[in-house]
């Protein structure tokens, strides 16, 4: 005669519970491994490149304080990764060297950085599409007029995401050039070119425990423990 899996297990288990095994055990021990298995699990990974033609917005905002700015970066891209065809940067800028010839500054999104209190934090954003991801700034660059070029780099820290980035973390490390237009008015975005390198992770999803998988798990522990006595009642 053929029984079926699920009419096996169910014997099993009742067989267990009249026998004075006790189900609400085997299903903390159950979730306890499943804990700890979850703990182990990978996160997905993604590491790629983009490369984004640029526009750098640089303007003084002496109300915050002196030497500080406000800087925005806009990019495009016509065949980024994951759609994520534009992004916007936008962080406080603080100039912290200055030549006859050069200038230096710093840029983060957290005001706090340059002592700043009662601003908001300001964000980067990477879209396009159905997938995005959000993160903070901290990057610098040097302004060389004899060279006519901005030369930048620096880390976004990913605070999170949408779609395929939801809970994202991870970072963007980038270096960017821009070419300076000696003659242009104040305040003109100066055109560039940015590479931005991707290491994003995200949890993979855990599937739900169904009440086959919990009985199969109830009859695999309760076959062990009955085996097991059935040892000691033959020795």
């Amino acid at each position: 005669m053929v029984v079926s899996k699920s009419a096996w297990i169910l014997t099993v288990a009742l067989t267990l519970i009249n026998s004075g095994f006790n189900p609400q055990s085997a299903f903390a021990q159950s979730a306890s491994l499943t804990t700890t298995n979850a703990s182990l699990i990978n996160q997905n990974s993604r590491n790629f490149e983009i490369k984004y033609n640029t526009l750098l917005t640089l303007i003084p905002t002496p109300d915050l304080g002196e030497n500080i700015f406000r800087a925005t970066i806009t990019g495009q891209s016509s065949d980024a990764a994951f759609g994520l065809t534009n992004f916007e940067s936008n962080t406080y800028g603080k100039l912290v060297e200055a030549t006859p010839t050069t200038q230096k500054f710093e840029f983060n999104g957290n005001p706090a950085v340059f002592g700043l209190t009662g601003q908001q934090v300001l964000v980067d954003r990477y879209f396009g599409g159905s997938n995005e991801l959000f993160g903070i700034a901290d990057d610098m660059a040097t302004v060389d007029f004899a060279a006519a070029t901005v030369m930048g780099g620096g880390v976004i820290n990913i605070t999170g995401g949408i779609g395929i980035f939801e809970q994202a973390s991870g970072q963007i490390s980038f270096t960017q050039q821009d070419v300076l237009d000696l003659n242009a008015p104040p305040g003109t975005p100066v055109k560039g070119e940015a590479i931005l390198k991707f290491s994003v992770q995200t949890p993979k999803a855990v599937p739900e425990p169904t009440v086959t998988t919990t009985l199969v798990s109830i009859g695999a522990i309760g076959a062990v423990m009955l085996r097991r006595r059935h040892s000691k009642a033959v020795n």
